[in-house]
């Protein structure tokens, strides 16, 4: 029989808070394999595994509602490859979007940074009169004013 860790004892193994561990619990990740004399929660080597494996799926950029879902395909009786592949495109495209997003942003501050720059010297803030600017223009085209 291998050893049972109270929860604190789960957390500092895993290097996470307490409170993720009870998080997960409450979210139907995680399930004490039962609990002690004195009423603590108590978790065997399944629940670490878990732990290490929601972890990674995190790390991979899956969301919660994602890795419930692949522990269920992993605890099922059979191997549901195309439901885990269908599960990563969707979060790859996703990161894909994210990525294109983050890459805008990205030139856009290029962009700002050089007109800083630029208008430093008259002391004045060319981006914030811009950003002004454009929120101006976009409360006229609603037809509404600040």
């Amino acid at each position: 029989m291998s050893p049972r860790l109270t929860i604190g004892a789960l957390a500092k193994q895993a290097g996470v808070p307490t409170s993720t561990v009870r998080y997960y619990e409450r979210r139907g990740l995680l399930r004490p394999e039962g609990r002690s004399e004195g009423n603590y929660r108590l978790y065997g080597e399944e629940a670490m595994d878990r732990l290490q494996f929601v972890r990674s799926a995190q790390a991979a950029g899956f969301t919660l509602s994602d890795i419930i879902a692949l522990l269920r395909f992993r605890d099922g009786d059979a191997a549901p490859c195309k439901e885990v592949q269908d599960l990563i495109t969707v979060r790859l495209d996703q990161v894909v979007e994210q990525i294109d997003h983050l890459k805008l942003v990205e030139r856009m501050l290029g962009k700002w940074r050089t007109v800083c720059r630029e208008a430093e010297r008259s002391g004045r803030c060319g981006v914030l009169e811009g950003l002004a600017a454009k929120k101006e223009k976009s409360c006229r085209k609603g037809g509404k004013r600040p």
